[in-house]
């Protein structure tokens, strides 16, 4: 089973049935990066060079025919030379401007019909207007997420020239600790495939921490003793 098979319970996530406070039980301090204001970017690049790296297999045989080709699965967009420039008239607003660098994979055969895979990264600069909170002991932060699709390329000398669309969200975020109703802990019931109960005993603990005190010898017919301080032995 998982969350969305099997039989579901009230403790689980997804959609709200009937009234929603039904089953609050506490308000939980959570430690969470706050977005205070994101923007989404969609653009048509053409003729746009990127340098690639990271030849596997290396030394290929030119020329090199493009395959297909969209974001890296390994490594996560970046921004660079960012400036923030806060607007006398609006003063939780500011022009920001950078440029997000999203790495890419290319897909190529070469002259002996081998297959492989290169590295590059698209620069592209950006320059929005987003909403700022006010300067506080801890910071915010501008991030960016994009995704790339390549339709074509051309591959001449280590150099891709490619056409394709690129997604852009630029965040302003900043780590807090929010206080937030809840339903309490969430209920994980057992992975579909496990069919064994060669542990049966040994995982009668709760799952997550509670505030509430128990008896830790009455769980799992007496496996574990406790400290003064609560921990196991």
């Amino acid at each position: 089973m998982s969350f969305f098979s099997g039989v579901r319970t009230e403790q689980m996530p997804g959609p709200i049935n009937g009234n929603p406070t039904r089953g609050l039980c506490e308000k939980v301090c959570i430690q969470v990066k706050k977005v205070f204001d994101a923007c989404l970017k969609q653009q048509h690049i053409t003729d746009t060079q990127v340098a690639l790296t990271s030849f596997t297999p290396a030394n290929p045989t030119a020329p090199l025919t493009f395959v297909s080709g969209g974001s890296s699965t390994t490594i996560a967009p970046t921004l660079s030379n960012l400036t923030i420039t806060r607007f006398d008239d609006r003063p939780n607003f500011a022009h920001v401007s950078a440029i997000a660098n999203i790495p890419i994979e290319i897909v190529y055969t070469d002259a002996n019909n081998v297959q492989g895979v290169a590295t590059g990264t698209i620069a592209l600069p950006q320059d929005v207007v987003l909403f700022l909170p006010q300067p506080s002991i801890i910071p915010y932060q501008v991030e960016v997420v994009a995704s790339a699709i390549l339709a074509q390329a051309t591959i001449t000398d280590n150099i891709a020239t490619v056409e394709g669309c690129v997604m852009i969200i630029i965040k302003i975020v900043a780590e807090t600790e929010l206080l937030v109703p809840s339903y309490g802990y969430c209920q994980i019931p057992q992975c579909q495939e496990f069919s064994t109960n060669v542990c049966q005993g040994f995982f009668e603990m709760p799952l997550f921490p509670s505030i509430n005190p128990i008896n830790i010898n009455a769980i799992g017919n007496g496996i574990g003793t406790t400290t003064t301080n609560g921990n196991l032995m």
